[in-house]
């Protein structure tokens, strides 16, 4: 319908003209929000790691278009039908098949995009390690149910809303929902491989970082959705003034957000964070997106200082706290700041905003509002804890949620996709990631080598002849699939290989490499990727590597890969000159004998669980263990990764223990920490005797010292001495 039909129906001039104008903008703004699943796609993909890139672009690909499939005919329906159940859903309609012309396109196309974004925010704190089929499951369920049903609540004429509660653009209804649904995903799922350091209780001993592949991209992606958010809070305002004040608290709030974080990152760990002000600028819009048109400047500078200091709580909470690997920061972004954009309608609402009627607690409004709001949080996070908590258990139960174990290492551009590489040409793997360890995640307790039949392992390739002892110094290279590499890594430091050189390499053997397909083409693959490890080994015998690298390698399946030994004529180490043996001392396993040593009681490791890297009795509660005044400051210390250590003055009462795991340091570790070099001989053959000695004495370099000045006074009483 045209500007003179309206004219024609009787209405004012003037008035049809806003009202096609707010059509347009309408549609403009739903244009914009769209254009911000671009900004989310570039956000996580260089938050993440490239060998998942081409994932994360598919699934947020999926989650608007699989969206639109579910909400044409269920999700649109139950958002803005007819009540029914007092308000709790929408009636389901058909009528854009049974009434077209009559039909709310602008309306339809405006509220899809909005449940896209909603569906799109839980892509990246479950990335790299969630099964695309799950993913799309999940997509279609939100999009149709969960999400329509609780925004009826607030947006089409539901419970919410007609008790006056107020998301203008959705923290509550879009960030919240997208955010709460991401931390149960992500928790439910487990975290990636190597994120957790645990003991043998299964405490998080430490975190580890993995940090983006692509910070450019994740960069490009925030100005993005930036942009796009003028729209996302923009398209719903109904006048000029409004819209302007829309844009003015969405500018303010960010950019304040983002001030904020750089300087209290900057205060905290030296450097301001580039990834964490990216995350900040993000959670300054998410928190002024409920409010945004029903506060002032002064609001909008206080909801954005908040929320700067919000995002860097959020992640650290996640990692430390929660211990839920969230790769992109999606739950302090979305989940927190949403609940607190939701909160700050009630607390600075002012009526100097054009349009708006509410006042605010702390413009005078009372706690009406304020109430209202925490009611919306609380229903809303609790529908969507209790669906979604459903949808994925169901999910896990038949599909799975989780790729294995491999399909994580290698990535889930090969496994899932067939694509080798979203970034052709460039390395698909890390290989500095961090430790893996056995969880709940990993399989390192099983052994393909030993679950083999007789017949299995006498088809494998064998060691035809002893290693030539010549010279008694070897270089082993082995070339093994990428993802038997942390498995193979961790062998070898069991083994006492604490020296290795590692590079990723492409190559294939008798298999001659694996054919994939790209756009439906067969594609000539000739190399495969691999992992390529060489060490040295002197005292460790050659044919014990050997033995436990095709241990750890063998799967029984064409690939595994190869070893190669070759004899070193020459070892030269530059620091120092040593040559041969004694130049490949520093790796030999019988100095750091981690055998050797005492097993705290069950009482010590208690105490000893409280006090954190660099603690001491401090750290520990009254309750559990007491202490005097006067107690030495070694006391039940926990040595730290980044200061140096004390000296070991009383090793039978002060249980010092190293920064991770509840346990006594080793001899080898003791005499490290005082200065004793490798040639040191510390007499006695018991535990006792050797921790006494260690305990009673001083640090080497304080003995050399002290020796030299001696010497030295002596020489010089020496040449002295006149004859009479």
């Amino acid at each position: 319908m045209g500007l003179s039909d309206l004219i024609a129906g009787g209405m004012d001039a003037t008035a049809a003209t806003e009202l096609l104008l707010n059509v347009v903008w309408t549609i403009v703004g739903a244009t914009l929000v769209y254009f911000m699943q671009a900004g989310f796609a570039m956000v996580e993909a260089g938050f993440t790691r490239a060998k998942n890139a081409g994932n994360i672009i598919m699934k947020n690909l999926m989650d608007f278009c699989i969206g639109t499939c579910v909400f044409i005919p269920l999700g649109f329906g139950i958002l803005l039908g007819e009540d029914a159940l007092g308000g709790f859903i929408g009636t389901p309609t058909l009528g854009i098949f049974t009434d077209y012309a009559n039909f709310d396109w602008s309306n339809f196309v405006f509220n899809l995009v909005f449940c896209a974004t909603t569906a799109t925010i839980v892509s990246g704190a479950m990335a790299e390690r969630t099964k695309f089929l799950s993913y799309c499951i999940y997509s279609a369920v939100i999009s149709a149910v969960v999400y329509p049903i609780e925004a009826h609540w607030i947006w089409g004429g539901g419970w919410l809303a007609s008790l006056g509660f107020h998301d203008f653009a959705g923290s509550c209804a879009i960030h919240m929902v997208g955010g709460t649904t991401a931390f149960i995903g992500a928790a439910l799922e487990g975290a990636r491989i190597g994120k957790f350091t645990r003991d043998k209780d299964g405490k998080v001993t430490k975190v580890h970082a993995f940090p983006g592949h692509n910070i450019v991209i994740g960069a490009l992606g925030c100005f993005i959705l930036w942009f796009g958010w003028y729209g996302f809070n923009g398209a719903a305002a109904t006048t000029g003034p409004q819209l302007a004040s829309i844009f003015m608290a969405t500018t303010i709030a960010p950019a304040i957000a983002t001030v904020v974080c750089m300087i209290f990152t900057w205060l905290r760990y030296g450097k301001p964070d580039v990834s964490m002000c990216l995350n900040a600028s993000l959670a300054g819009l998410v928190a002024i997106t409920a409010p945004c048109d029903v506060v002032d400047a002064t609001g909008a500078i206080i909801i954005g200082v908040v929320a700067g200091l919000l995002v860097v709580f959020g992640v650290w909470f996640c990692d430390n706290v929660a211990h839920v690997d969230d790769p992109v920061g999606a739950v302090a972004v979305h989940c927190l700041n949403g609940i607190w954009g939701t909160i700050a309608v009630g607390l600075f609402a002012t009526k100097t905003a054009p349009e708006c009627t509410l006042k605010g607690l702390f413009y005078g409004g009372g706690f009406h509002q304020l109430g209202l709001q925490l009611l919306g949080v609380v229903t809303v996070m609790a529908w969507t804890i209790i669906t979604m908590t459903i949808v994925f258990k169901i999910i896990d139960k038949t599909v799975g949620l989780r790729v294995t174990e491999e399909e994580e290492i290698v990535g889930l551009d090969v496994k899932e996709h067939g694509l080798a590489s979203a970034y052709a040409g460039f390395s698909l793997m890390d290989i500095t990631e961090g430790n893996m360890s056995i969880n709940e995640n990993t399989e390192l307790g099983e052994n393909d080598y030993d679950e083999a039949s007789e017949a299995q392992r006498a088809a494998s390739v064998k060691v035809t002849a002893p290693v030539d002892p010549e010279t008694g110094i070897h270089k082993v290279v082995i070339i093994a699939k990428l993802s038997r590499y942390e498995k193979l890594k961790t062998a070898l430091n069991d083994l006492g290989v604490t020296g290795m050189t590692v590079t990723q390499v492409m190559g294939c053997g008798v298999q001659k490499g694996a054919g994939e397909k790209y756009r439906g083409v067969e594609m000539d693959v000739t190399v495969l990727p691999k992992v390529k490890v060489e060490v040295i080994v002197g005292s460790i015998p050659v044919d014990k590597v050997i033995e436990t690298v095709k241990r750890t390698l063998y799967t029984g399946h064409v690939g595994d890969g190869k070893i190669f030994v070759y004899n070193v004529q020459k070892v030269v180490k530059v620091r120092t000159g040593e040559e041969d043996y004694d130049a490949l001392k520093d790796v030999d396993a019988t100095w750091f004998n981690y055998t050797d040593v005492s097993a705290p009681r069950k009482e010590t490791e208690a105490a000893m669980s409280y006090v954190k890297p660099g603690g001491n009795w401090k750290d520990i509660p009254p309750e559990i263990h007491s202490f005097g005044a006067d107690t030495h400051s070694d006391r039940f210390r926990r040595l730290s990764w980044n200061e140096v250590a004390p000296t070991i003055v009383n090793w039978r009462k002060i249980c010092m223990m190293p920064p991770e795991g509840n346990r006594i340091l080793n001899v080898s570790e003791a005499a490290a920490l005082m200065g004793l070099d490798k040639k040191f001989k510390i007499l006695g053959k018991t535990l006792n005797s050797k921790q006494q000695q260690i305990g009673n004495g001083v640090t080497q370099a304080i003995g050399k010292f002290i020796k030299k000045y001696v010497l030295d006074a002596l020489n010089y009483n020496t040449q002295n001495i006149v004859s009479v």
